[in-house]
């Protein structure tokens, strides 16, 4: 299988998660190959993306950067919702040489609309459980903790033109209540969500439920990944389906994402 990698490289997470897939497919336990990396930032605008622009270089990882930062101010400022369809197309031509059959979209920070995912099966990893909260990972948690929720998951799901919106591929769940959590919730009671918010990530829960669905997001993507290598799930004109081409809501990876974190391989 030959995958693609779309991403921003704003930070280590995008460094770890790109690496550890790397290291499945050198171990030979993850049949695939990245066949370019694409970032849609270039050497010189952050140190972050630097790292991760030179972690690809020393792969040995074809990489091709195209600043989206630089496209938008040379053609005339303002939002970047009014160039996207440009640099996208722009990007199309870049990448046009390469035949991936997944693109995965890890830490991509820019919408593509239709311009990438209607060329390419595209999927994108979101922070939440399928059909429950949309938007970031700092969204997902406050709406967590607001609705008072027991648990929460990662997905992995079909990029589409509608953010957030496309069929799962997978996921798996972790309860946000128990003993890790339950004085976390008890010092909260009588706090507004306003309150709390303002406390920012630093807030304890808030920061409890990011690391217990950050850690999963490496062995959800790899788990899924080598699904899709092996023909479990496949993706078939937008919707999701499993051995048989039956549809599927997407595949429950609690299992084989819990025994990656406590290396049942020992």
């Amino acid at each position: 299988m030959r995958l693609a990698w779309f991403t921003t490289g704003r930070g280590p997470g995008s460094r770890r998660l790109f690496s550890l897939v790397r290291s499945e497919i050198e171990a030979d336990k993850l049949d695939a190959s990245v066949e370019f990396v694409f970032c849609n930032r270039e050497f010189g605008e952050t140190d972050a993306t630097d790292d991760f622009l030179r972690l690809v270089q020393d792969s040995e990882v074809p990489l091709v950067t195209f600043s989206s930062r630089r496209f938008r101010r040379e053609h005339g400022g303002g939002p970047f919702s009014d160039h996207r369809i440009e640099f996208h197309k722009a990007v199309l031509d870049r990448i046009s040489s390469y035949l991936p059959d997944i693109c995965v979209f890890s830490g991509y920070m820019l919408f593509t609309g239709s311009e990438i995912v209607d060329q390419y099966q595209a999927i994108n990893l979101h922070p939440a459980l399928p059909g429950t909260a949309e938007g970031t990972y700092q969204q997902v948690i406050w709406k967590l903790i607001e609705e008072r929720s027991t648990e929460s998951g990662v997905t992995i799901h079909v990029a589409t033109e509608v953010l957030d919106d496309g069929a799962p591929l997978s996921y798996c769940t972790y309860p946000i209540r128990g003993p890790e959590f339950d004085d976390l919730w008890t010092e909260i009671e009588d706090v507004s969500i306003r309150q709390l918010i303002s406390e920012g990530e630093e807030q304890p829960l808030f920061r409890a439920i990011r690391r217990h669905g950050a850690i999963r997001e490496a062995p959800l993507l790899i788990e899924t990944l080598k699904s899709l290598s092996d023909g479990r799930i496949r993706i078939h004109n937008g919707r999701v389906v499993d051995e048989q081409l039956v549809e599927t809501d997407g595949l429950c990876l609690d299992k084989e994402v819990e025994c990656a974190l406590n290396d049942c391989s020992r």
